[in-house]
């Protein structure tokens, strides 16, 4: 009985089944809000995307990437190769002999990963994704002697009906996974989707080594004229190009290996937050979710549709309020899926449409809307701090090379040692600078990382009113939240204002300064010294070596922590917090001390007076803790003439 036909049409209702999956999932996609993108530039930048961008994330696991580019690699170039030898039966024993030699890359990546799968990582989903290496290797094998007699290895026929049946079962089992599963679902879906979640990334500027961190204005006069909801309450309101990234996740864990608040018992699991949004696109339940729970609940119960409420049955608020927003997520993921774009979006539907804040959000909230500061401050009161520094008003002199942004450490007796020691190290090093007083009004950092969108707007408007008024070449501010707010979401309301503007952090302006040698400071002579990377100075703005450089020029050798750089555990002040405060089964500032006394450290070296405050707050005996500026100003000598 001649079979001969039986590979080709094997092959040919795989693909037109993936393809009807193709259709199927970008109608999924489809549903959400439009978004525009340029479809043909997405296109042709995302063969750079992947093996670029997304390897450089995958790198970090050496393993891994060697195992991915091997059986990755090698699974595109047969698909391609196969198709044309066995669908198109081109006759050539060069591409025979090409596929030959990519379907053993494959191979051969496909036992690493069935290797890994031995033994996997807790973080690692289970399930469906254990059959993996199985059906890559089904693949591999069936499509590699199926293809040996078109090499001229084998003759025509060799093996019969019964060799011809086995190959026809190990290709219909792999090309069910790596095709049909790749559209339909199943563990290979990361492949499609992923692809084009890369070519339309809603923040094309993060590729070829950018960086794009500010969160995306909500359309307050859209939501007026009565056109939608303010923030996100249904996955149908989420922007097309996020539900894509939300399919297109691996479920590789790395975001939960990361997660502050996940590793101190709170109720959010990336990882599993994301799944749960691919619950919703698709309508289901996540009764087959195979990986990590959130902390304290059990998995079964969520269930949603596109156009359910996330948070009456798919999301547990808690879940939401969990978030520290520290981006560690976004960093480790290797599909550049944007984690806390989508919290912060279903947030604002919480706190402007419901109310619905928890804790105190209510109450700082009322207060920025009151006083234009979270803690019910008047902004008159912002200088007492400084009653005996004779600081230059903006308003008096109108023109100055540095405005030095003061924010909310002004109404904090603790901050108010850092912005003092500041001060005194501008004052040495004679810079020209001034201060706004009571015209500056709180940045909104927390305002909108607690989701009311409409006040950081109203702040964030007059305070660029305020700015355009005056005259300065540089804005510096000890606040690396109030700094990512000005140097990366200001923009969007009144450009001109901060045009030609340089915005920096402290750490930055003062490794200027001493480089410049306009600093005469003597070598620090304590003891050992670690440093913590603040998340809105590190993972938002990527300043990891001034802080650095400005310890070594004290003479410090720093005694790094494990988790540092990019890998920087938060301190569990940013994202509103410790103003949600949502219980979990230890301190997230607690596990960051804890990350010091690995160290051996006498002194934590940081730069952000919310970092100090919550590594401050952690029980003693621990080491002292002490902003950048502090330690310099403490070193001293004398002004430079």
């Amino acid at each position: 009985m001649n079979l001969e036909w039986l590979h080709p049409l094997l092959i040919s209702v795989v693909l037109v089944l993936a393809v009807i999956g193709a259709v199927r999932r970008v109608n999924l996609w489809r549903a959400g809000q439009p978004e525009p993108v340029n479809l043909i530039a997405g296109l042709m930048a995302m063969p750079k995307r992947y093996l670029h961008d997304l390897h450089d994330v995958v790198e970090r696991d050496k393993y891994m990437s060697k195992t991915h580019a091997a059986t990755g690699g090698g699974f595109v170039l047969s698909a391609v190769l196969l198709i044309l030898v066995h669908l198109f039966g081109i006759d050539s024993q060069i591409l025979a002999w090409a596929l030959l030699a990519s379907l053993a890359l494959m191979f051969v990546g496909a036992i690493f990963v069935y290797k890994r799968r031995l033994n996997p990582p807790s973080r690692i989903s289970k399930g469906p994704w254990m059959r993996l290496p199985k059906s890559l290797l089904s693949f591999a094998s069936g499509f590699f002697i199926l293809t040996l007699p078109a090499a001229g290895i084998l003759p025509e026929g060799t093996g019969g009906i019964a060799l011809t049946l086995v190959l026809s079962a190990l290709i219909v089992w792999g090309m069910g996974e790596l095709f049909f599963g790749m559209t339909w679902g199943g563990p290979m879906k990361h492949a499609f989707a992923g692809a084009l979640h890369l070519a339309f990334h809603r923040r094309p500027e993060r590729f070829g080594g950018g960086r794009s961190t500010g969160l995306k204005p909500v359309d307050l006069a859209k939501a007026e004229r009565g056109e939608g909801v303010l923030g996100v309450s249904k996955p149908s309101e989420f922007k097309w190009n996020q539900l894509l990234g939300f399919d297109a996740c691996v479920q590789c864990g790395k975001c939960e290996a990361m997660c502050p608040a996940y590793a101190a018992g709170q109720p959010l699991n990336p990882k599993k937050l994301i799944q749960d949004m691919v619950v919703g696109l698709a309508g289901g339940t996540d009764a087959n979710y195979a990986g990590s729970p959130y902390p304290g609940k059990e998995v079964g119960y969520a269930q949603g549709g596109p156009n359910q409420v996330i948070t009456e049955g798919l999301v547990d608020p808690e879940t939401l309020w969990s978030c520290t927003t520290c981006r560690a997520c976004v960093e480790e993921c290797p599909m550049m899926i944007e984690h806390v774009d989508a919290i912060v979006d279903m947030r604002r539907f919480l706190t402007m449409e419901k109310g619905n804040t928890p804790n105190k959000g209510a109450e700082v909230l009322d207060n920025i809307i009151a006083t234009d500061n979270p803690n019910g401050y008047s902004p008159a009161s912002g200088t007492n701090w400084a009653a005996d520094q004779n600081l230059p008003l903006m308003s008096d002199v109108k023109e100055a090379d540095v405005l030095f942004w003061v924010s909310d450490g002004a109404f904090d007796m603790r901050s108010q040692r850092i912005l003092r020691s500041f001060v005194k190290l501008l004052k040495a090093a004679k810079v020209d600078f001034a201060v706004l007083g009571d015209e500056e009004l709180d940045s909104g950092d927390v305002a909108r990382r607690l989701g009311d969108d409409a006040a950081f707007q109203n702040l964030a408007k007059r305070n660029l009113e305020v700015l355009s008024q005056y005259k300065f070449s540089k804005i510096v501010t000890t606040d690396p939240h109030a700094y990512h707010c000005l140097r990366n979401e200001y923009g969007d309301f009144n450009s001109r204002a901060l045009e030609g503007v340089e915005v920096l952090h402290h750490t930055t302006y003062l490794n200027q300064l001493v480089q410049e040698k306009r600093l005469n400071l003597e070598a620090f002579s304590g003891g050992t010294v670690t440093y913590h990377d603040p998340c809105y100075l590190g993972r938002y703005n990527g300043e990891y070596e001034a802080p650095r450089e400005l310890l070594r020029s004290l003479g410090i050798e720093i005694a790094e922590m494990e988790r540092s750089g990019f890998r920087s555990r938060c301190c569990g002040g940013g994202g509103g917090a410790p103003i949600t405060d949502i219980p979990g089964e230890r301190r997230i500032a607690d596990m960051r001390m804890e990350d010091v006394n690995t160290t051996g450290a006498e002194l934590v070296a940081v730069g952000c007076q919310q970092c100090t405050a919550m590594l401050e707050g952690v029980v003693e005996p621990r080491p002292e803790v002490k902003d950048i500026a502090e330690i310099l100003a403490g070193q001293l000598i004398e002004e430079v003439h």
